[in-house]
């Protein structure tokens, strides 16, 4: 078995951990998750994280065939257009992706939105397999989060994406639209059936109280062992009322908005305007029947 090689990148701004991932036998690469940078008080946008991982398979002699998304995530924005117009890399998501796109349209009232996957270049399905190089990755369907959360699976190595956290930190939410504890419980449980010592791969880390250094890489054992929201003590039903209590506490990410817009289009923003500057939407929802009639 070749196990592949791997490089983490981790933007504190975002606290979203991607990766350079390749086959030492003949140097093709992925990149996970890459992070494009954004200031939401300006809306100016920025490719200095992608063109950090850029420098690093430079460095390592390498040729990135993918940019592999594990969902499409409501914290960051991505940067794998940018990375596939540098490399002619494929932009590789879950093929439920079009479940979230048809979600949501209507939020955004996106009328321009295609919901059929198109945006990307490989919609994956559970248990579909392809290579990078000479390494074979095994897609695992992980959904709970999103609907269309997918784990990628490398020889030793598993990228799950927002499922799961470092073991003193615990799981993702699930409270966003199409999301979903129980079937999370069971995504989770899913992956903690593979061997203890198969390494994962997280996409973000908060550190938990008391830890001083982020981590991002972990094992099934050690989560099976001491996650203090799935260990192998705790049943499903204890796991889904502690994850919806929890989730009623959380505020809505910061990046919300503009990460779910750009990112269900594969990281592509709307087409610019003849000012040279693009635009998102901002929905705006009247809670009170004075607002909207002031309005009006």
């Amino acid at each position: 078995m070749t196990a592949p090689r791997i490089r983490a990148f981790f933007d504190e701004p975002t606290n979203t951990v991607s990766y350079l991932v390749w086959d030492p036998a003949n140097m093709r690469a992925a990149v996970i998750d890459p992070v494009l940078d954004f200031d939401l008080a300006s809306g100016q946008a920025d490719i200095r994280s992608a063109e950090d991982i850029l420098a690093a398979a430079e460095e390592e002699g390498v040729t990135i065939d993918w940019v592999l998304e594990t969902h499409a995530h409501a914290d960051h924005l991505s940067a794998a257009p940018f990375i596939k117009a540098k490399t002619g890399a494929a932009i590789g998501i879950g093929e439920d992706i079009r479940k979230v796109q048809k979600l949501f349209r209507p939020v955004f009232g996106l009328d321009d939105l295609k919901t059929d996957g198109s945006d990307f270049d490989r919609l994956f399905a559970d248990r579909e397999r392809f290579a990078i190089g000479e390494l074979e990755v095994e897609v695992l369907h992980v959904p709970g989060h999103t609907p269309a959360d997918v784990a990628y699976r490398i020889e030793d190595a598993v990228f799950v994406g927002d499922t799961l956290f470092m073991p003193d930190y615990g799981t993702a939410r699930a409270d966003f639209p199409g999301g979903d504890a129980r079937q999370l419980y069971r995504s989770i449980r899913r992956l903690l059936a593979l061997p203890d010592e198969t390494r994962l791969f997280l996409c973000h880390d908060y550190k938990a109280p008391g830890r001083e250094e982020y981590k991002w890489e972990t094992t099934v054992g050690e989560q099976r062992r001491s996650s203090v929201h799935v260990n192998d003590s705790v049943t499903e039903d204890e796991f889904v009322a502690m994850r919806e209590a929890r989730d009623e506490t959380l505020a809505v990410p910061r990046l919300l908005l503009p990460s779910v817009q750009v990112n269900i289009r594969a990281g592509k923003f709307p087409e610019a305007q003849d000012n040279g500057v693009a635009y998102l939407r901002i929905p705006v929802k009247p809670v009170r029947e004075a607002v909207e009639r002031t309005a009006r």
